[in-house]
């Protein structure tokens, strides 16, 4: 397994990191084992946000007392300065730690700079000054936004989706990060789920040198698979590279990543998964997309008023309106037994 650094962070780990998403979806007791196991198995960095209800919380309990021997990445979405250092104080507070060693504005609409109207940058730099943070990081779902922070010089890391299903945008911002050292940490290493094999997603990421991926856990089994590359790291092969190439040609186009940045909907459609359910019928099949809770939750998309709110939230600028009137079609079909999957 390659070690990486984090761009001038000088941050080194692994490249093999912990998304502290999932876990806030798992009892707490599960939780700190699966962080504890991953620490044991190699995992150095953590990656959670305050936006991950209370993953921070779990994170915190399980590295209490070892806090110098792993690297803690956290998150905050506030819009003003008040906001900024409340999200912070419970950040430390829930984490129990005195400092956060990748503090990143979380989902950022822009590239927050000195003397915007916001003043976020500014906090960012008296906190970095208190010691509470020891580098400043942004992360988006906008290119141009990472872009933008990939070139301008106030960022010390990038975060933003990446997968082997990255177009040259994505391609070109790892290597905009690389010549401006900026560390780059990947989330979305499976494309919410369309990936489903993960020793191609690690040996895609092993061609990339300065690319760190913070791959979502929930479960012992995918814990467990994520760390036997350790032993066994793999690497693009022949048949590895063509089944990456089938892949990217199969989910060319319009498809929906599952970011949720769409959310919420004034007809409470979970837009998220009901965009992507013909992919998820197909690439993750079970019988469970088709009980009567997701018959339900499909159904609602006969009650979208077409107020394309989605549309100007969606950072891939889909027409989601009508992506969800095609799977709902699909669906219907798959119900029906006309469509096998």
């Amino acid at each position: 397994m390659r070690n990486i650094t984090l761009g001038r962070t000088g941050i080194t780990v692994p490249q093999n990191a912990f998304g502290a998403l999932p876990i806030q979806r798992v009892s707490k007791e599960t939780a700190v084992n699966l962080l504890r196991t991953a620490y044991e198995g190699g995992m150095r960095l953590f990656d959670t946000a305050r936006a991950y209800s209370d993953s921070e919380e779990k994170v915190g309990a399980a590295f209490e007392g070892m806090r110098d021997k792993v690297y803690i990445t956290t998150k905050t979405q506030a819009k003003t300065a008040e906001d900024f250092w409340k999200d912070l104080d419970t950040s430390l507070r829930m984490l129990r730690t005195d400092y956060i060693d990748v503090y990143q504005l979380h989902c950022a609409p822009r590239c927050f700079g000195p003397g915007d109207e916001s003043g976020l940058y500014e906090c960012m730099l008296e906190a970095k000054k208190q010691g509470k943070i020891r580098h400043i990081g942004i992360t988006a779902h906008l290119i141009a936004v990472a872009l933008e922070a990939a070139k301008s010089g106030l960022y010390e890391t990038v975060q933003f989706p990446f997968s082997y299903l990255a177009a040259e945008q994505e391609m070109e911002l790892v290597r905009l990060c690389a010549e401006n050292n900026v560390g780059f940490i990947a989330m979305k290493g499976l494309a919410g789920g369309l990936i489903t094999r993960s020793e191609a997603a690690m040996a895609f990421i092993q061609t990339q040198p300065n690319v760190l991926p913070i791959w979502g856990i929930q479960r012992e089994q995918e814990l467990k698979e994520w760390l036997s590359y350790f032993e066994k790291t793999p690497e693009m092969t022949d048949e590895i590279r063509s089944y990456i190439e089938k892949e990217r040609s199969e989910l060319a186009g319009e498809f929906c990543r599952g970011c949720g940045y769409c959310m919420p909907c004034p007809s409470e459609i979970l837009i998220n998964n009901c965009a992507r359910m013909s992919l998820m019928l197909r690439r993750a099949p079970s019988q469970d997309w088709l009980n009567d809770y997701w018959q339900e939750q499909m159904k609602k998309i006969e009650n979208c008023i077409e107020c394309r709110r989605c549309v100007s939230r969606c950072p891939y600028s889909l027409d989601t309106p009508n992506l969800l009137k095609r799977n709902y079609e699909d669906y219907k079909k798959v119900l029906a037994g006309e469509v096998k999957v």
